[in-house]
């Protein structure tokens, strides 16, 4: 069973190393880096051991030997190479920072670059197999974060009305004499490490806006006798998005707010939230819309309606959850 969140920092390249309980549906994996200057390809890869001729479930392969660049995606089974998907005009520029996002779903591996969608690629390989990560190629990686929706502990003490923790420091409640993960290579145990259970309401300072390419990842559990709870973006004067699950009605509002005005709510769409049940939630911003994305699956498009993404300057977080993690 992975853990809620563990990050490695500056691995040397080439890199290969564990990934302590393997993953799962719901499992994140985050990668920050830098395309260096003469780069012809590089890869990430999701493996099924460490040794060199291990099974590949996901082959992830920016190629740039040709104009315009491309990425190819591939799984490696019995010694050999299945067929390759590609996607032309690849958004990992020579030279550029980026940020990849994996998501596991039931059937597919999700892809975002830079806090865009850009493909999907349907198992081939049972993900219950996948041990391993390795990466190599001319590629400089700053972090690399494993999250998801497994939930340790009890629930945090309720937090206090307008308070408002600093970034990077939010509120949360550990607890005790809780196991400590096993040590592996390129993923030491860290001392009195326990998961963190944040205080709810929740409140969050987002520095510089909410614009497009950035991403909102919230890991948390509904409550057993849970009858709603709300996600809201908010700026000075009002509610760029508030994402209002009921479990009550069985249905996710979506509605904006300027003063003390609510628009017309938006009620289509799955409900994918269940009492009792970890889940994880990312908030992609988008160009014309906030992406939502629930488990490792695609629920909800909101269109803009508030359109000075610039000015969105707070997370706020209330109701019947439990939040054991909070990415912005």
């Amino acid at each position: 069973m992975a853990f809620p969140q563990h990050t490695i920092y500056n691995p040397r390249i080439p890199f290969t190393g564990p990934i302590n309980g393997g993953i799962q549906e719901g499992t994140s994996i985050i990668i920050t880096g830098l395309v260096q200057h003469g780069v012809e390809r590089f890869h990430v890869n999701l493996q099924c051991g460490s040794n060199p001729n291990a099974d590949v479930a996901l082959h992830f392969n920016p190629r740039y030997d040709s104009r315009p660049s491309y990425v190819v995606t591939n799984t490696f089974q019995h010694g050999c190479w299945g067929n390759e998907e590609r996607k032309k005009n690849s958004p990992l520029a020579i030279g550029t920072d980026f940020k990849l996002l994996i998501t596991v779903s039931k059937d597919f591996y999700q892809l975002y670059i830079n806090g865009s969608h850009f493909m999907e690629y349907r198992h081939r390989i049972p993900f219950s197999r996948v041990n391993s990560i390795s990466i190599a190629g001319k590629v400089d990686i700053s972090s690399i974060t494993f999250t998801n929706s497994m939930f340790f502990g009890q629930p945090g003490f309720p937090g206090q009305p307008g308070f408002l923790p600093q970034p990077g420091f939010p509120p949360y409640v550990t607890y005790p004499n809780q196991a400590m993960f096993p040590p592996s290579p390129g993923f030491p145990s860290q001392p009195g490490f326990a998961p963190p259970v944040y205080a709810v309401p929740y409140k969050a300072f987002l520095s510089g806006g909410v614009l497009p390419g950035r991403t909102i990842t919230i890991h948390g559990t509904v409550h057993p006798n849970a009858t709603r709870f709300h996600i809201n973006i908010n700026h000075p004067t009002g509610i760029a998005l508030h994402y209002n699950p009921r479990l009550n009605e069985n249905i996710v509002v979506r509605n904006t707010k300027r003063g003390e005005k609510w628009g017309s709510e938006e009620r289509g769409g799955p409900m994918p939230f269940r009492k009792g049940q970890p889940f994880t939630l990312t908030i992609y911003c988008e160009i014309h819309s906030f992406r939502i994305v629930a488990n490792g699956a695609h629920v909800h498009d909101y269109k803009h309606r508030f359109t000075q993404l610039n000015r969105l300057s707070e997370l706020e977080i209330a109701g019947d959850i439990t939040i054991t993690s909070v990415n912005v």
